[in-house]
């Protein structure tokens, strides 16, 4: 049985190859055997695994699956054999979710719905967890709230943006190409339908739009209650890749009082003004960490209900992932080099 995996000399230097992998020969009680028929590819965090010590010789690659039960351990009770599911590996996982079958705990996996495809399932779920944990977990979004989204054409900012426009939130999203402009000005909540899901897209491609008279023109002067970036300048000289991203000054400037900013940047520095600033609006900074789901079995529960209001979602057409063709196994290798380049912008899916 075969597995993508990649071998790492450093943070920047890594290498994805195909090998060769065997599965346990017993089921434990609480697991569940998979046939495996897609798996999405997202970038590896290798920093994340070193902190967390999970860091071995070879990191199995491809972690969002979905597809068959084969045989399920003595004590499982969600699931029965010829169930179609989709999932999560654990981040400690040993084989790849690229192999042709895998054991996994039943307490990471969920119903998958008919109507919803294998490459659709296994391209939403990992960032259908990521926008409920932002906007839900985080900012606790409600009806008539602003938000404002910094890579809105990304496959996960797609995502939070149908889920905040389902549930009445006013959406303003950055483009970083005319590419990602044009479509964010046609995406449409459903087919044939006029309105668009996006109030408005603020290009960020040439740097000539001020992000924060924009954002602060479009609430009157309030400032927005919700912001999720994908990375901030701390300083003022950064490098070439971070110079589309706003700096921190902007995003607390353009930060409405008792607004939440929700950022992925592990080293963001904050000197005394700053939370001065945000002191004096009572908001508020939370990191976004999808992974923290596995961190503690007290959140179990609430884990598997945003997968599966994921699916349910799919299903019914409210969220609508933006996939690449499916790929072969056989170019696996090669896609996933460019998916930790950040080299395509649509979700890449392996049909196995």
């Amino acid at each position: 049985m075969k597995g993508l995996y990649c071998k790492s000399s450093g943070r920047s230097d890594v290498n994805f190859f195909i090998q060769e992998t065997d599965l346990p020969g017993t089921l434990g009680n609480h697991q569940v055997k998979v046939q495996v028929k897609a798996c999405a590819l997202s970038p590896l965090d290798l920093k994340l695994l070193e902190d967390l010590q999970l860091q071995r010789d070879l990191v199995p690659v491809g972690r969002e699956i979905s597809g068959i039960v084969l045989q399920v351990g003595p004590k499982v009770t969600f699931f029965q054999p010829d169930d179609e599911v989709v999932g999560i590996l654990p981040l400690d996982a040993e084989v790849s979710g690229l192999s042709d079958v895998v054991l996994i705990h039943e307490h990471h996996l969920v119903q998958k719905p008919e109507k919803v495809s294998w490459a659709e399932a296994a391209g939403s779920i990992q960032d259908g967890v990521r926008a409920y944990t932002a906007l839900h977990t985080l900012a606790r979004m409600a009806t008539g709230h602003t938000l404002l989204l910094l890579d809105g054409a990304s496959p996960f900012g797609v995502l939070a943006i149908q889920l905040a426009h389902y549930h009445g939130v006013k959406v303003l999203a950055c483009a970083h190409s005319q590419e990602d402009q044009l479509f964010l000005e046609q995406l449409r909540p459903h087919v044939g339908v006029q309105e668009s899901v996006v109030a408005r897209v603020i290009s960020q491609s040439d740097g000539k739009v001020d992000l924060v008279e924009s954002c602060l023109e479009e609430t009157g002067g309030l400032g927005v209650d919700i912001v999720v970036d994908s990375g901030v300048r701390l300083y003022e000289e950064e490098p070439e890749h971070r110079r589309l991203l706003p700096h921190k000054h902007d995003i607390i400037t353009l930060l409405g009082v008792g607004g939440h900013w929700i950022t992925p940047e592990d080293n963001l520095q904050l000197d005394p003004p700053d939370s001065r600033s945000l002191f004096l609006k009572g908001a508020s900074l939370s990191f976004l960490n999808e992974e923290v789901w596995g961190a503690s079995r007290a959140c179990q529960g609430r884990y598997l209900h945003i997968m599966k209001d994921v699916v349910e979602k799919l299903s019914s057409g409210t969220l609508r992932p933006q996939l690449e063709d499916p790929v072969p196994l056989h170019k696996a290798t090669v896609s996933m080099e460019m998916v930790q380049q950040k080299k395509v912008r649509k979700k890449v899916v392996i049909q196995l």
